[in-house]
């Protein structure tokens, strides 16, 4: 991939385009020449059998627009970058632009977000301001993936429940919002053993959290279960240092069953959330993860166990 970056690439989009605007001003001098001949005035070409092309010259305002478009491209070419590496004089780029835009636009934020400084959790949940605020936050940043009613779905966290792979107080949130999260199980089929050994363990997973399953196979699948304790604890209780999840519950993030859990110890899983640390300042980073906390902890989580009930 580094060809495509070397400094030859650059010098070849810059004589490319120069070139092209050469050829361009070319065209328009050749056609400029070009006088009415007297007489038929044709190119030779018929159609229809009385249907003939006139060879006239361009018209003068349409050559007129054709060179105002060729005087506007060099100086473009001068002031913006568009010569391969050239920066133009401007200096500008859409990186300083952006830059530039959204630092206005959070010191334009600032003074909103200043009220909720000093304010934990449970206070912010309780404001209806910032809830709407983080409402928004969570859509434009997190509903792509976690879903707009944050339900998540196959490798996707569910975030209105009380299972979290990382911990779900209100300051890991923030940590997994700003920094993301990279979680990764390698394939473990080998040190388990063969393919019976990998299938009596997806069972005694099951039996962990009393899933339906074969009681034999997951007796014989105890002992080599020991592989997967290092993270996942001798228990099956998880490591929210690791990421590891909880297996005694009944929450399965990337699918339920035995062939499901088969796949997953003999392929290894890996999942990304991206960091969000160079998009959202740490102000709305808190407002964010408020929100978030709130979804299983807050006024909507209470409601929810009320209908429940």
């Amino acid at each position: 991939m580094s060809d495509f970056f070397s400094n030859g690439w650059s010098v070849f989009i810059a004589v490319v385009t120069v070139v092209s605007i050469a050829a361009c001003l070319l065209l328009l001098i050749v056609a400029s020449k070009h006088k009415v001949v007297a007489g038929d005035n044709t190119t030779g070409h018929v159609w229809d059998g009385d249907l003939r092309e006139l060879n006239n010259p361009l018209p003068r305002w349409w050559m007129g627009l054709f060179v105002l478009t060729i005087v506007f491209a060099a100086a473009y070419l001068v002031f913006y970058p568009g010569l391969g590496s050239y920066q133009g004089k401007l200096g500008w780029s859409q990186a300083t632009q952006y830059q530039a835009e959204m630092e206005k636009a959070r010191a334009q934020i600032e003074p909103l977000y200043a009220r909720f400084e000093g304010m934990n959790a449970e206070q912010l949940v309780q404001d209806p301001q910032a809830m709407g605020i983080g409402e928004r936050l969570f859509v434009n940043n997190c509903a792509q993936c976690h879903g707009s009613d944050a339900r998540g779905s196959k490798g996707f966290p569910n975030l209105t429940d009380t299972d979290w792979l990382y911990g779900g107080d209100h300051e890991t949130i923030m940590e997994s919002i700003a920094k993301g999260r990279h979680g990764v199980m390698p394939p473990m089929a080998a040190a388990v053993g063969g393919a019976q050994d990998v299938r009596n363990v997806a069972h005694y997973v099951l039996s962990l959290s009393g899933s339906p399953h074969n009681a034999i196979a997951a007796q014989l699948g105890k002992a080599k279960f020991g592989a997967c304790a290092a993270c996942h604890g001798a228990d099956g209780k998880g490591n929210q240092a690791l990421g590891a999840p909880n297996l005694t519950d009944k929450v399965w993030l990337h699918g339920w069953g035995e062939q499901a859990i088969i796949n997953i110890i003999t392929n290894g899983k890996d999942n990304q959330m991206p960091a969000h640390a160079d998009k959202l300042t740490p102000a709305q980073i808190r407002v964010l993860a408020a929100y978030v906390w709130g979804l299983s902890n807050g006024p909507a989580a209470s409601a929810r166990t009320a209908n429940a009930q």
